[in-house]
């Protein structure tokens, strides 16, 4: 089996650490490593040295099991270790770490009211859709989503008015019960109350038990400026409630982007296809474009063919992590003229008739293209 390396030497930082600098180290390494940022051939040895800068980051980060740590090494964060002839048993090693192994051990979890276990509430997930120009410049919006609130038929009780609730008589309040197998005690959440220390003989039919009821709450949203499609934004504590007392969980709103009539994001660059007559192209000009801030103009050389792409420096969006912004891509599109009238084709008759007759300095192009053709087919 291979020997699990220093948890400090794993982040980078001294043992003095502080908790800040421990977590900086952390996250440098958790996005240096994160599987999603590592593909193809680097992606297996990424993905092990993030599960190791992972669990190093959660023994370390935790003021007791760095200090089981600190003092016996791996073998003092391992619950699969256990004291041998001349070490401390387990009894005191859990009396000295207390919640560390509270599971293992039977210790009751710190935090909860009454020795219960408290849990923290799951994280929400709220997809919001915003427009180019909302993305680009930001907004402030509101957003309705699902709450839990204190019941006010029980107050909170979760019990029948009139009615209270009583002492779980499996775990005597605890919201955990054990398990002992051999020298083992294992805890475990108690089935009967599920964790809350109480049993409601009289439910209240508002909450049906719950102490709680669910309704709709409306919140304030900040989108920052230059946010893409994709982009989360965090609302801590708006998730869940947590149980027994424990926190919310946080909201997390996606971003979704509408499609634009004009535009293509890509990035901090936009893109977008301007079409101009043929005569247009074959004379040039100045043409007006749009932009996010308002029109531009472009000078149309002559002879310009489809698909020509202009740049215009600095048009497109300033990213949210960009120091300055994108650019704005203006692709060509050449128009053909459609529903001619018989006096139009007789002019572009005699038009075609005398580009002929100047060979391949009208069109280079396409008489490239015929050489090709006859040598393709004489060959």
């Amino acid at each position: 089996m291979a020997t699990k390396r220093d948890y400090y030497d794993v982040l980078g930082v001294p043992k003095n650490a502080s908790d800040e600098e421990i977590k900086k180290a952390y996250r440098k390494l958790a996005m240096k490593y994160h599987p999603d940022r590592n593909q193809g051939d680097a992606h297996q040895s990424a993905e092990a040295k993030f599960k190791e800068a992972k669990e190093a980051y959660e023994m370390l980060s935790n003021a007791e099991k760095r200090a089981a740590y600190d003092q016996f090494g791996h073998a003092g964060v391992d619950p699969n270790m256990r004291g041998g002839p001349g070490q401390e048993g387990f009894g005191g090693f859990a009396e000295a770490f207390g919640d560390i192994f509270g599971d293992i051990f039977g210790q009751q979890q710190r935090g909860g009211r009454g020795g219960r276990q408290i849990y923290r509430g799951s994280d929400l997930s709220y997809a919001m859709e915003v427009t180019l120009d909302e993305a680009a410049f930001g907004k402030e919006a509101q957003i309705r989503i699902p709450s839990w609130e204190q019941c006010d038929t029980c107050h909170g009780s979760g019990a029948k008015p009139g009615t209270q609730a009583k002492t779980c008589n499996t775990c005597n309040g605890q919201g955990v019960v054990q398990m002992r197998q051999g020298f083992f005690s294992v805890q475990q959440t108690c089935p009967h109350c599920r964790g809350t220390g109480k049993i409601i003989p009289e439910p209240c039919t508002t909450c049906h038990g719950q102490g709680r009821v669910k309704k709709q709450k409306t919140l304030e949203v900040k989108i920052p400026a230059g946010i893409d499609d994709g982009m989360r934004i965090r609302s801590a504590g708006n998730g869940e409630p947590g149980t027994n007392g424990g926190p919310p969980g946080d909201l997390y709103i996606e971003i979704r982007l509408k499609k634009h009539d004009i535009f293509e994001r890509d990035g901090d660059d936009l893109h977008c296809v301007v079409p101009i007559s043929f005569t247009r192209a074959a004379l040039g000009g100045e043409i007006e474009v749009p932009t996010l801030q308002g029109k531009a103009a472009i000078d149309i050389p002559e002879g310009t063919q489809a698909g020509k792409q202009f740049r215009l420096r600095g048009k497109g969006i300033k990213g949210v992590r960009s120091s300055y912004p994108g650019d704005l891509y203006c692709h060509i599109a050449v128009e053909t003229p459609v529903k001619l009238t018989e006096h139009q084709r007789k002019l572009l008759k005699e038009l075609d008739d005398s580009l002929k007759k100047g060979g391949a300095k009208h069109s280079p192009t396409e008489e490239s293209w015929a050489d090709k053709l006859k040598g393709f087919f004489s060959a």
